[in-house]
């Protein structure tokens, strides 16, 4: 994500050698999602520019790759699953979680092939799971499968909140797009961990994104004086103005908890003047 064209020249300087792409980005959010880890698992050696450009309280969320979760659905998947955990190795302890996706037809009926994965994978990492079925949200003996699979490996149930942008019809090509691909997913803000994951998808407009996200303010708020650290992931249609969202989310949670810290300045876009 910290690649995103719109932000070039805007939010983070251009041109910038791919080395220095990451470090920019950092300056704006203290987290990234690593949704193209999904599609093809990086060099080694591109993960250690990333560990190089980011510190140590940096958070990454990285995605597993689709030949573990969508093509061999979590089962004699042990090939990739090591071959992508020797290349994130270099970022250490930078890696939060480790993010599995799981496809819409992923069902209740699933889960234990979902346990007896979650009991195989090595203790060094802590894991989330994002799923995509309906019944896991809305018939409570599914949730509660679900729940008790998560609970012996500590694994966090990660919610794609897109009740906000599904409120009203698209007004953008942009909103119109994600229409048709993103899931309409209903709205679950229980922690299950310590260390909370939401994703939250607004809209283009910022007025109606931020209407949206009140919810998550006030839970967000309520995590953090419970001793828990969440993470929260604040995307529109377009991303054009994503790292100025994700920012004002956490001004507007520190108004609640003024004790909680600042984000760092970000890196300036252009060269300091006088003039």
């Amino acid at each position: 994500m910290w690649t995103h064209r719109s932000w070039q020249g805007r939010l983070i300087a251009h041109p910038l050698p791919a080395h220095e792409r990451l470090r920019h980005y950092a300056g704006w959010c203290d987290a990234v999602e690593g949704n193209t880890t999904f599609y093809a698992t990086p060099a080694r050696e591109t993960v250690a520019t990333w560990a190089r450009q980011t510190g140590p309280d940096f958070r990454f969320v990285l995605k597993l790759p689709k030949a573990v979760t969508h093509e061999r659905r979590l089962v004699d998947a042990e090939g990739p699953l090591r071959v992508f955990l020797d290349a994130i190795e270099p970022l250490g302890s930078r890696v939060h979680a480790l993010w599995l996706q799981l496809p819409g037809s992923f069902t209740p009926s699933d889960v234990p092939v979902l346990a007896d994965f979650l009991r195989r994978l090595p203790e060094a990492h802590r894991y989330a799971v994002e799923v995509r079925h309906p019944a896991f949200f809305t018939d409570p003996r599914a949730t509660r499968l679900l729940e008790e699979a998560l609970a012996p490996s500590g694994t966090e149930w990660i919610p794609f909140d897109t009740t906000a942008f599904f409120r009203r019809p698209p007004t953008s090509e942009a909103e119109r797009e994600a229409w048709g691909k993103k899931p309409r997913m209903p709205l679950r803000s229980v922690a299950l961990t310590d260390r909370p994951i939401v994703r939250y998808l607004g809209r283009d407009a910022e007025t109606e994104t931020v209407e949206g996200w009140r919810h998550w303010v006030e839970t967000t708020a309520d995590w953090l004086r419970e001793g828990r650290s969440p993470t929260m992931f604040v995307h529109t249609p377009d991303n054009a103005d994503a790292p100025l969202l994700a920012r004002r989310f956490h001004d507007e949670v520190r108004v609640r908890l003024p004790h909680l810290a600042a984000l760092s300045e970000p890196i300036p876009v252009g060269p300091l003047t006088l003039f």
